[in-house]
C-alpha cells in the first residue's frame, strides 16, 4: 500500500519578517496518516535558485546507551561524519546503501571513526554486534533541509521565491525511497502549509 503526501495549504502569508523580495521563511507542518505531528521526519527544499550546501561540521553520530544518537542526522553532500563510541562495549557500524557503503571495523570506548559522504542519499547505519542498532545519515545537495520537531513543525529561511519541491523522508512512508514529495509556490512574504500523508 502507497501512502501519498497531499498540502493543505493554510496562507500566503506574511510572517512578521522582513522580505527581501528574493528570499522568504517557509514554515510546514507533516502530519502521520493517523493525523498526529510526524517527529523526526527530514524535510528538503529543492530550487534551481538554490545555493550549493555548504560543510560546516563538525557533525557526528554517537554510539551511546547502545544507539545511535542522534537517530537521524542531516548533513550536506562532501561532510565528514565522525562516529564516536561512548559505550563501554565495542561496535562495528556499516552501512550497505547505495548512497555510502562502509565498514568500521569493531573499536572500543572513547575511539572513533570517520567516513565521508560524497554523494545525496539516505543512508541507513547498523552495528554488526547489536542488531537492534538502527540510524540514518540523510545526505543532501539543497542548503534547505531539517529534521522536524516533536510537533512535526519545521520552519525554513532564506529560501528563494519562486517555485520549488518539498520532500519529505521519514522511515514509515510507504513510497519509493520512503519519500513524498509536492511542488510548491514560495511568495515573496513566505509559505505556511500543512502536509498530511494519506493513504
Amino acid at each position: 500500500m502507497v501512502y501519498r503526501v497531499f498540502p493543505l495549504v493554510l496562507a500566503l502569508l506574511g510572517l512578521g519578517l522582513p522580505s527581501t523580495g528574493s528570499a522568504a521563511t517557509v514554515s510546514i507542518d507533516i502530519r502521520a496518516i493517523d493525523g498526529r505531528p510526524l517527529a523526526g521526519a527530514v524535510v528538503t527544499i529543492e530550487t534551481p535558485k538554490a545555493p550549493a550546501a555548504t560543510v560546516r561540521g563538525p557533525y557526528n553520530v554517537e554510539q551511546r546507551d547502545i544507539a545511535f544518537q542522534p537517530h537521524v542526522l542531516i548533513v550536506p553532500v562532501g561532510a565528514t561524519v565522525g562516529f564516536p563510541n561512548r559505550d563501554k562495549v565495542r561496535h562495528h557500524v556499516y552501512s550497505f546503501s547505495k548512497a555510502k557503503k562502509f565498514d568500521l571495523k569493531l573499536y572500543g570506548r572513547e575511539d572513533a571513526r570517520t567516513v565521508v559522504f560524497d554523494k545525496p542519499g539516505i543512508v541507513p547505519l547498523g552495528c554488526n554486534i547489536h542488531d537492534a542498532m538502527n540510524g540514518f545519515v540523510y545526505v543532501t545537495a539543497t542548503p534547505f533541509a531539517a529534521l522536524t520537531d516533536g510537533a512535526g513543525h519545521v520552519t525554513i529561511d532564506g529560501v528563494p521565491v519562486g517555485r520549488a519541491t518539498v520532500r519529505v523522508w521519514h522511515p514509515s512512508i510507504r513510497a519509493p525511497g520512503s519519500t513524498a514529495s509536492q511542488p510548491v509556490t514560495v511568495g515573496s512574504s513566505g509559505l505556511t502549509t500543512i502536509f498530511a500523508l494519506h493513504r
